[in-house]
């Protein structure tokens, strides 16, 4: 058997709502929002004592979402380095095609997104850039050309 789809990436971040109107900004769709705790959440995340707040974002296409979390019970652990290079092991960044890069990363800078390198072309298909959001999260931006 093979699997039917990927269904989300989960993001955990300290301020839900930042995160919420970040991702708006970009284009995806607020899908819903929801308390988790719970006996079968604790077993689920291997935590004791799980209560969160998550926000389904979807993207305009519907095919890819993105799960937003904040825990308030236990604790979040930082990672270390706080914003690590994009070259660290594990999760590396989301990439979003894009119609407009100048216009994203505009709109995205309004919610304190900073470039990582700079917009940069490769041969006559795309231009490209990194961006770091609200919690450090990495998202690459791509705008297909011709």
């Amino acid at each position: 058997m093979t699997i039917q789809r990927m269904d989300n990436v989960g993001i955990v971040v300290d301020d839900l709502e930042a995160a919420i109107a970040f991702f708006v900004e970009l284009g995806m769709e607020l899908e819903g929002k929801a308390q988790i705790e719970g006996l079968w959440a604790d077993r689920t995340v291997g935590l004791d004592g799980v209560r969160s707040d998550i926000a389904m974002m979807r993207t305009p296409d519907g095919h890819s979402k993105l799960e937003l979390a904040k825990y308030h019970t236990p604790a979040v652990v930082s990672a270390e380095p706080q914003n690590p290079p994009p070259n660290t092991l594990g999760l590396h960044r989301v990439m979003f095609a894009v119609d407009d890069i100048d216009d994203v990363v505009a709109r995205l800078r309004a919610h304190g997104a900073e470039l990582l390198g700079e917009l940069a072309q490769y041969e006559d298909s795309y231009r490209l850039c990194y961006v770091r959001g609200p919690e450090g999260i990495v998202v690459a931006l791509a705008e297909e050309l011709g």
